[in-house]
């Protein structure tokens, strides 16, 4: 995956097939610290300590229609080759949090990627959980929750393209203005 968001989407993926009723995906660039980190926490049904342990092996997988998994090894790979780190934290029952940290300037880091197309379209497919996304940069930080959006939209899905693309468009707006004007 040449972006860092279709990673996070597969990850989304990985949740809402875990049960997860919310999840939530934050970014956040830290110049000073010349990293950029990632997390993505839901509240799905989580792992045992040695699934857990193993999940980063491409040959370990809970699904039954294929017998490698590639969404964690690879978010792995991209984050240590940019010499970063990744961890993955799990609770059976109570979910799990994956966390990557990229060194900002590397040239190894792909870009973030459109992380406005990439929660739009989860909330699109999965109208029935909870996204929560939150990024902070140098111009600042801000936080979309889909279950307010929800709240205030009351009988308009939230599938419906026109809040699709709403969406989407507030998040650019947003992510833009946190980012400082720049792209990372």
């Amino acid at each position: 995956m040449v972006e860092l968001s279709l990673h996070v989407l597969d990850l989304i993926e990985n949740s809402v097939e875990a049960g997860a009723k919310t999840v939530r995906v934050s970014v956040r660039e830290s110049p000073d610290e010349n990293a950029i980190h990632l997390s993505i926490e839901d509240d799905g049904k989580g792992m045992d300590p040695d699934l857990a342990a193993r999940v980063t092996d491409p040959f370990v997988t809970t699904r039954t229609t294929r017998k490698v998994g590639l969404g964690i090894p690879l978010l792995k790979q991209v984050a240590e080759a940019s010499g970063g780190e990744l961890r993955v934290s799990s609770e059976k029952g109570k979910g799990t949090t994956v966390v990557a940290r990229f060194c900002r300037d590397h040239i190894d880091r792909p870009p973030l990627g459109d992380m406005a197309a990439t929660i739009a379209v989860a909330l699109a497919t999965n109208p029935g959980s909870r996204f929560v996304y939150h990024q902070e940069g140098p111009g600042g930080a801000f936080e979309f929750d889909s279950a307010a959006v929800a709240e205030v939209l009351g009988d308009v899905p939230v599938t419906d393209p026109a809040v699709v693309q709403w969406v989407k468009q507030y998040l650019r707006e947003r992510i833009e203005q946190a980012q400082g004007g720049g792209s990372f």
